[in-house]
């Protein structure tokens, strides 16, 4: 019986080795062909990493890049304000209510990026009449689109520690619901609340649908517009964004491991 097992666990290693192997070639070889392609022009990295010459040379993707810069921050920072208090505040006074907040949250992750837009564009239509149609409006909409996401993290986060002692506690040594929400709850969800702005950063600047169908620019918009006169740089640009989200993405996965190591007994 043992034998079998352990023949067992062999074959099991095996195929997992395999499979690792098949997925790291797939996802591995396109981003070699992007490095060669945008290294086939030698001046494409050079001009990419000098800012100056870059928004010179082309003043659309500098444009796009400070434009997805500017609404990745503003939604995290919106999403942040929005939804925090929202689930604290659900877990310790609505806790009937827990079940519609996270359909209603979720409820963008099963409509398609293009029936947001049609729903949308009416409205935009007053934000424009109101705020003008600046790229930075895009937020409004980035904020509903990154929700499921950044819900589910806050939530895990929320689920991980026992709120309501904490916030009983808080509120019999005289503390407001204020203090219990910045001073006590947050701390306890900070990698919870990294984690939702990091994804919502890393989703904002991989989203091309709405900005393309609403007429805004962003990164994504100006990548596309590049690749009809540059095609190195457009890759080039692509390619960095690609590792900017994979950074990001590890460092929500090490800030994970860490909060997993620090509950650990000694």
């Amino acid at each position: 019986m043992a034998g079998v097992n352990a023949r067992r666990a062999s074959r099991q290693r095996v195929l997992r080795w395999v499979v690792l192997i098949v997925l790291g070639i797939f996802f591995l070889l396109p981003l070699a062909a992007m490095v060669e392609f945008s290294t086939r022009d030698s001046q494409t990295w050079p001009l990419l990493v000098n800012w100056p010459r870059l928004s010179g040379t082309y003043p659309d993707l500098a444009e796009g890049i400070v434009a997805s810069l500017e609404q990745a921050g503003l939604t995290a920072l919106l999403m942040l304000v929005l939804l925090v208090p929202t689930a604290i505040w659900v877990r310790l006074r609505l806790p009937r209510i827990r079940r519609l907040v996270e359909f209603l949250c979720l409820l963008p992750l099963t409509i398609p990026a293009i029936v947001l837009v049609v729903g949308l564009a009416p409205v935009y239509a007053w934000v424009v009449y109101f705020l003008g149609g600046s790229s930075i409006t895009l937020v409004f909409a980035y904020t509903i689109l990154v929700l499921p996401y950044a819900y589910r993290s806050i939530d895990a986060g929320l689920a991980a520690i026992d709120v309501k002692t904490l916030a009983e506690a808080a509120r019999s040594l005289g503390a407001g619901w204020t203090t219990v929400i910045v001073r006590v709850v947050l701390p306890n969800i900070r990698s919870a609340v990294l984690s939702a702005a990091f994804l919502s950063v890393a989703l904002v600047l991989g989203e091309y649908t709405i900005a393309s169908l609403l007429n805004r620019t962003n990164l994504q918009v100006s990548i596309a517009l590049l690749g009809k006169s540059s095609a190195t740089m457009s890759v080039a640009v692509s390619l960095t964004a690609l590792l900017l989200a994979f950074v990001l993405l590890l460092l929500l996965s090490l800030f994970g491991d860490r909060r997993k190591s620090t509950k650990e007994p000694a």
